[in-house]
């Protein structure tokens, strides 16, 4: 909309000649009430006429309070070619009006935008809004928003500023902050040259006022709400917008600050709940699953997908109680329940103790063992021991000698179990030791092969050692201790007798030994577990054979000292193959 006629009284009211606006949009509209005038247009475009009170600038930048009457102008054809505006000076009475109207048409739209700023939480956007929000409501040219950090500024938030300039920082101490914060007051205007320490004093062209009013957050300063002018003068009305809505950015910040505080914890409670290796659960007062992290799926095989808005798959004992209960997949469960008062809800907090509850079973088995197997010994021991020494003078030569030699024999195997509990005892503590030296390992298996060929008349021992089998490196007393293991156990778990065959070969890296016999075999599922302190096997005939289940346990953490590594194998048919590696010597 460009002037055609700009008549003395114009040129009176406003200060520009005619020479200078014709042809020219009048520069004549505040920014701020640029949508009122353009409304207006559209609404006497519509027929009619419209007269408003309104404010618009002379050429020294002051505003002025006028009545427009705004009409349509039209050719004899009836189309649009422009619009009359009447421009009459507004009396102190309505003026007076006019500024009422306008203080009015301020404090609702203050009102509103402290509304959409409470509403938003996220800080970010909080701060862009105050920015935009203070440049509506003063009419500045430029606004931006610094946070105090210490003894320094930061420019986090500005309208109508280089985009260079975000993020700038300086002193705090010679800045206008820093200035207004000496003071005692909230806000502040200054005028004048730019200041070379203040983060925000921006050269615009005509910039002559920046206006500036604090943010408290928690009662203390949080930061400064920058207005620059360079259009218009400031007056008492924009300082007080500026004061108020430097107080109402001080309680969205906190808003959002609070809200972003909340967000982080929310988010380091739940990192902490999915990493935690224990099942964590959280229902609510109907007891429905509300939270279930990814242990609790681990550990149930139950998904979140499923668990959440359901009861939890296991009972829940009371609030501050703790209750031991097995699942249907066999895994135990330690299951503590703690009530959060202001809520009602149940936080569930469970873990797996399957591994606890099956050493505590083993450890039972293990005692009750360890008890019959001592028991027949000592028994044997002191009965023939009683017998001697009340029937020593009625026993024959060969009857006292057949007693005191199975005296000893029974304290041999009291000595064989002590040395087992002993050395388990070492291993679980990791405190085996060995002596890492070259060994011939042919001759220690001929000497523990032939040891064992007298010990039964149901078994044959069959020893095959490859003829450039090389020399080991490990310790010689540990591994006659592995191979004697092996040996009795292939005796032990072949009751019925058979062929028990020892061989030796090397084989890529590393030097074989296997030891197989004819006997029970190995359960599905066992090949590991066989080798696990107190395990003997628990199912079937192996109940009947005896043992405190270290023996295996001691031969792989024997094996495992000398860098070596010992396994089981069922054989095809029946039977079992235990195998022994060890390293070569250089």
């Amino acid at each position: 909309m460009r002037v055609s006629l700009w008549n003395p009284a114009a040129e009176r009211m406003f200060g520009w000649s005619a020479a200078e606006v014709l042809g020219r949009i009048p520069p004549i509209i505040p920014h701020e009430l640029q949508a009122e005038h353009n409304a207006v247009l559209e609404r006497v475009r519509q027929g009619g006429q419209i007269s408003i009170a309104t404010r618009r600038f002379r050429r020294d930048g002051r505003l002025i309070d006028v009545r427009i009457d705004t009409s349509a102008l039209h050719d004899p054809s009836g189309r649009l070619l422009g619009w009359v505006g009447v421009y009459h000076p507004v009396g102190e009475a309505d003026g007076a009006q006019h500024h009422m109207a306008e203080r009015a048409r301020l404090v609702r739209r203050l009102n509103e935008v402290v509304a959409d700023l409470n509403a938003e939480l996220d800080l970010g956007t909080v701060l862009d809004r105050i920015t935009t929000a203070l440049i509506e409501l003063t009419g500045a040219d430029a606004g931006g928003f610094v946070r105090i950090d210490g003894e320094r500024l930061e420019l986090v938030s500005m309208h109508g500023l280089p985009e260079r300039m975000r993020g700038a920082v300086a002193e705090l101490r010679p800045s206008l902050v820093g200035e207004l914060l000496r003071s005692g007051k909230t806000v502040m205007m200054a005028t004048g040259e730019p200041r070379p320490g203040d983060p925000i004093w921006s050269r615009l062209p005509g910039l002559h006022t920046i206006a500036l009013g604090l943010s408290y957050l928690q009662n203390k300063p949080y930061g400064a709400l920058y207005a620059l002018f360079s259009g218009q003068n400031v007056g008492h009305a924009e300082l007080e917008l500026l004061e108020l809505l430097a107080g109402h950015a001080g309680v969205a910040v906190g808003n959002a600050v609070a809200y972003a505080e909340v967000v982080r914890q929310r988010a380091h409670e739940r990192a902490v709940i999915d990493s935690s290796a224990d099942g964590i659960a959280v229902l609510d007062r109907g007891g429905l699953v509300r939270q279930w992290n990814p242990a609790a799926r681990r550990l149930t095989g139950v998904p979140a997908s499923e668990a959440i808005g359901r009861p939890p798959p296991f009972e829940v004992p009371a609030p501050g109680e703790t209750l031991t209960q097995r699942l249907p997949s066999g895994v135990w469960l330690n299951v503590l329940c703690a009530e959060v008062t202001e809520t009602g809800e149940l936080v569930v907090d469970f873990r797996d103790v399957t591994e606890a509850k099956d050493l505590e079973e083993a450890k039972d088995l293990f005692l009750a063992t360890t008890s019959h197997e001592l028991r027949t010994p000592i028994t044997v021991v002191q009965g023939f021991a009683s017998t001697l020494v009340n029937r020593w003078d009625k026993l024959s030569d060969a009857d006292r000698r057949a007693a005191v030699e199975t005296i000893a024999e029974r304290a041999r195997a009291l000595a064989r179990l002590v040395e087992h509990l002993l050395l388990g005892s070492r291993a679980g503590a990791g405190e085996l030791k060995v002596t890492i030296e070259k060994f011939d390992l042919a001759r220690l298996l001929e000497t523990a092969v032939a040891g064992f060929r007298s010990l039964s008349d149901r078994h044959t021992v069959e020893l095959e050692v490859a003829d450039d089998l090389p020399p080991v490196r490990g310790d010689w007393m540990a591994t006659d201790i592995i191979v004697g293991q092996l040996l009795e156990n292939a005796f032990k778990y072949s009751p019925e007798g058979g062929t028990v065959s020892v061989r030796a070969w090397a084989e890529g890296g590393d030097v074989v030994v296997t030891v197989s016999d004819e006997g029970v075999g190995i359960a599905p599922g066992d090949h590991e577990r066989i080798f696990e302190r107190f395990v003997q096997g628990e199912a079937g005939d192996r109940r009947r054979f005896g043992g405190i289940g270290l023996g295996l346990y001691i031969v792989k953490r024997l094996a495992q000292a000398q860098e070596g590594d010992v396994s089981a194998h069922s054989r095809p048919g029946r039977g079992a193959t235990l195998r022994l590696t060890l390293r070569p010597a250089d």
